[in-house]
């Protein structure tokens, strides 16, 4: 806000001829702001550093390895940001990205494998118990009674500490492992979330797909937002995106046990098993209908957005199927709706 009132800012919303360094430098700003605001993210120094070193140097290591993060609609979390920045200063522009998910595996393998020499190490003193056992009963069989009673108490003392100590070492161990662990399982939803309409991204998709027995008979349906361009040239990206998210979470509302996918700019996939041609493409044209049915308006304006349509392609086929071939015949169909006139579902031949 402050820039607004900077002399800078006056400069572009004067009569003076702004040069294209100062136009190219306001798109920046601008496209930092929006990487945060998408992705969640304060405008904390060290993050918009970061935003500001991906978004200028798209081809560099950092730009790739949020590629690889967010890659099918995936939200960068603070701790990805966290790792970028390590990744910023550990490795040169031109260097290989890895997935944020790889950093917690090889943690969790790391503690894993401590774990393991926790116990092997428990292990280790179950056994010196035997030996010392065996040696106190050896003294005690040549002492006389009261020296017997203080190997025993000594003996029992000593052990009921080892033990203490093996549980507390057992405990830490197992409390860090299942933080590593739930971290985990919080990393891989991240990673299958679209974090702007919260359904499945074409990641968890692909995955749903792929765990189905090969015979299995499933429809693929592809839906597109009608002229979507013209909400975001007209209304601006807030407002396009969170008409993406009515139209994604009303989707998914009429479609029963489909799962809904958000796969890719104002695309959506359902996936629909143990139904046939005509009954997936009621499910989908009831959820076609609730879209054209709902009203959008502007929430800075109240302006009137107007009627949102999608279109829809169905094929049938098989989970042993690629996701690929699937997607093509969809997609065929989903291109004869549009061409027919839009806000319409069709089913590939």
């Amino acid at each position: 806000m402050a820039l607004a009132g900077s002399a800078w800012g006056r400069k572009r919303t004067s009569t003076v001829k702004v040069s294209t360094a100062e136009t190219e430098a306001f798109s920046l700003y601008e496209a930092i702001g929006a990487f945060l605001a998408i992705h969640r993210l304060s405008a904390d120094p060290a993050y918009y550093a970061l935003a500001h070193e991906i978004l200028s140097h798209p081809d560099g290591a950092l730009a790739r390895a949020v590629a690889v993060r967010t890659d099918g609609g995936v939200r960068l979390t603070q701790q990805d940001m966290a790792e970028l920045g390590v990744l910023a200063r550990t490795q040169p522009r031109d260097a290989p990205a890895r997935p944020a998910e790889d950093a917690l595996v090889a943690q969790l393998t790391m503690q894993l494998g401590d774990f393991s020499e926790t116990v092997r190490s428990i292990h280790a003193e179950t056994s010196d118990f035997g030996r010392d056992l065996i040696a106190t009963a050896a003294a005690m069989r040549q002492a006389d009674p009261a020296s017997t009673r203080n190997y025993i108490s000594e003996l029992t003392a000593a052990m009921i500490e080892r033990v203490r100590q093996a549980e507390a070492r057992l405990a830490a161990a197992e409390q860090e492992s299942e933080a590593l662990r739930s971290a985990l399982a919080d990393a891989r939803s991240d990673a299958r979330q679209d974090p702007l309409t919260e359904l499945a991204n074409r990641r968890a998709f692909d995955e749903a797909l792929s765990a189905l027995a090969p015979h299995t008979p499933v429809i693929f349906a592809l839906c597109d937002i009608d002229h979507f361009k013209r909400v975001n040239d007209q209304f601006g990206h807030a407002v396009g995106d969170r008409v993406l998210r009515a139209v994604g979470q009303t989707i998914a509302a009429e479609s029963g046990s489909a799962l809904v996918a958000r796969y890719g700019g104002e695309e959506f996939a359902l996936l629909l098993v143990g139904v046939d041609m005509d009954t997936a493409t009621g499910i989908v044209d009831r959820a076609r209908s609730a879209v054209a049915a709902r009203r959008f308006r502007s929430r800075a304006t109240d302006a009137p957005i107007g009627v949102v349509t999608i279109s829809a392609g169905l094929a049938a086929g098989t989970a042993g199927e690629t996701r690929e071939v699937l997607c093509a015949r969809a997609d065929a169909a989903l291109y004869q709706a549009k061409a027919a006139g839009r806000n319409q579902v069709l089913s590939a031949v």
